[in-house]
């Protein structure tokens, strides 16, 4: 029988090799045929394919009984159609390299090897989306009601630095500002017009000024366009804002400051839209899970587990937003997520998921978990 760490890298090359950009709604269907006859054959189910605005989801509902353990993926990367040819499938020295394969596509292998080694699944969903890089717009009620009345949800999102767990995400927010401006011509009678990018340049300034270093809010102009020819006074410029916060109680504010932006130039006008994306993952919805793997990892020898907070958004925002108790980071250890460097350290794969697979066990209230040695000596998680 083959060791389970062959098996999983021949599982995340079958899915490394299916390209799936998220906006490309065909790429995206394509890899979830490629995780369903994987996850069919691994866990001897298949899901239920659940398409919503285009975006194709999968979703496994294991046993009969209730819902007490929401594990959560995505197919979706942010690596355009032909990456492969630029960024090659390739193991060598211990390290796994492809686009996506950090985030996530390991960690969806790691899912379903840990889901295998279970003896009894029952209670256990798995939730695969196919817009989470986008912001997940579709897939956002999906997630929320599949976490709610669980007793954790357990995000299978790439780990960060050094291999720790990630018990606190801050929240994000996107708006776009758009200003209106008058046209005129910029050489005969430039003082006719109302100038665009003069006024997107004042509200670039409130808005970085509506940011809070001490309390870890981000607010960070991004994208701005403005004008249509080079000898037009502009008549409309658009202002993309990244927002990053802490506690609901930022968000909130940072979205008052926003809609209450107001013109500096007389005769300009604007336009706020967008808003709230993700609630914040608290670092008390993570606490009590965290200790729980921290045990288990010692007590496997896989130890011992570190943590962190990150700036970056997953859809563990949502199920925590939701009131489930969420923890994140729990797929593949390596680096270079949405990086040409993005890899995955092969060593880890059967340590995180035994861990994986004896957290969802302790969850459930099932047998003890043996060591990964123990399971790598019966073929490993892969069933």
């Amino acid at each position: 029988m083959r060791d389970a760490r062959s098996t999983m890298i021949d599982d995340i090359e079958r899915l490394v090799r299916v390209e799936s950009p998220s906006a490309d709604l065909d790429a995206v269907a394509r890899a979830a045929d490629a995780v369903t006859a994987l996850g069919t054959a691994r866990i001897g189910a298949e899901p239920e394919r659940i398409v919503l605005r285009g975006h194709t989801h999968l979703r496994w509902r294991l046993g009969r009984g209730p819902r007490r353990v929401l594990l959560l993926g995505h197919h979706d990367t942010v690596w355009p159609l032909g990456s492969l040819d630029t960024r090659p499938f390739e193991v060598r020295d211990g390290v796994l390299r492809g686009p996506g394969c950090f985030d996530m596509k390991a960690g969806l292998v790691m899912a379903l090897h840990a889901i295998a080694a279970l003896d009894d699944p029952d209670g256990v969903t798995l939730l695969v989306t196919g817009d989470e890089e986008i912001g997940s717009p579709s897939s956002r009620g999906l997630i929320e009601s599949e976490a709610a009345g669980c007793a954790a949800a357990l995000v299978l999102e790439a780990a960060a630095e050094g291999g720790a767990l990630k018990t606190e995400r801050k929240g994000t927010s996107l708006y776009e500002v758009l200003v209106r401006g008058v046209a005129a011509h910029a050489g005969l009678e430039p003082e006719r017009g109302v100038n665009a990018t003069i006024e997107a340049a004042h509200q670039i300034l409130a808005v970085a000024a509506i940011a809070r270093a001490e309390a870890g809010t981000t607010v960070t102009p991004t994208l701005l366009r403005a004008g249509d020819t080079t000898n037009t006074v502009p008549a409309s410029a658009r202002l993309a804002v990244d927002v990053r916060v802490r506690d609901a109680a930022e968000q909130a504010r940072v979205d008052r400051a926003m809609r209450g932006l107001s013109p500096v130039l007389d005769g300009a006008s604007l336009v706020v839209g967008g808003g709230v994306n993700r609630p914040p993952l608290p670092a008390f919805a993570s606490a009590e899970l965290f200790g729980r793997a921290a045990a288990l990892a010692d007590r496997l020898g896989v130890g011992p587990l570190t943590s962190a907070a990150v700036g970056g958004a997953s859809d563990g925002n949502f199920t925590a937003g939701a009131g489930t108790p969420t923890l994140d980071g729990l797929g593949a250890v390596g680096g270079g997520a949405h990086a040409d460097h993005e890899h995955v350290l092969i060593a880890e794969l059967p340590r995180r998921t035994a861990l994986l697979s004896a957290l969802v066990r302790d969850l459930l209230g099932t047998h003890p978990p043996s060591r990964p040695d123990e399971e790598a000596a019966d073929g490993g998680p892969a069933g």
